[in-house]
């Protein structure tokens, strides 16, 4: 997948998470590895211009402050942080029935494609109500 592609999946993460957390919702942001948490950590601050988005990386710890809606981690989501789960790995999120709402950011890439198809599957044959929305 070009760079270029890569940085655009994460910013729709952000714009999604600030959107989420401006309505009062706590969110986690699920990356695969801790390479990515450190990417999208640095992403959240400069993201848009102007925007002030409070977030940590998931160390275990309870968040620092109430007015941290947003975590992100390649750790499992805090029970504090599952209003609202931005899946940015190729798996299904472990315990997904904890999470009232799960979103899948999906590309054009191919492989990522077929990855997330698997995953709608995953999640259909789990009960979950599933939505599709084209940005």
């Amino acid at each position: 997948m070009s760079q270029g592609r890569a940085d655009e999946r994460l910013r729709q993460a952000c714009r999604l998470a600030e959107q989420a957390a401006e309505q009062g919702q706590y969110v986690y942001l699920q990356t695969g590895s801790a390479a990515e948490s450190r990417q999208l950590d640095e992403l959240l601050w400069t993201f848009r211009d102007g925007s002030f988005l409070p977030h940590e990386i998931n160390t275990g710890a309870p968040a620092s402050h109430l007015q941290v809606k947003v975590l992100l981690g390649d750790a499992p989501a805090p029970a504090s942080h599952r209003q609202l789960l931005i899946n940015l790995t190729e798996t299904l999120p472990l315990a997904i029935e904890s999470y009232p709402r799960i979103a899948e950011i999906v590309d054009t890439d191919p492989e990522r494609k077929r990855s997330a198809r698997e995953r709608y599957r995953q999640y259909r044959e789990h009960g979950c109500t599933l939505e599709s929305h084209t940005l």
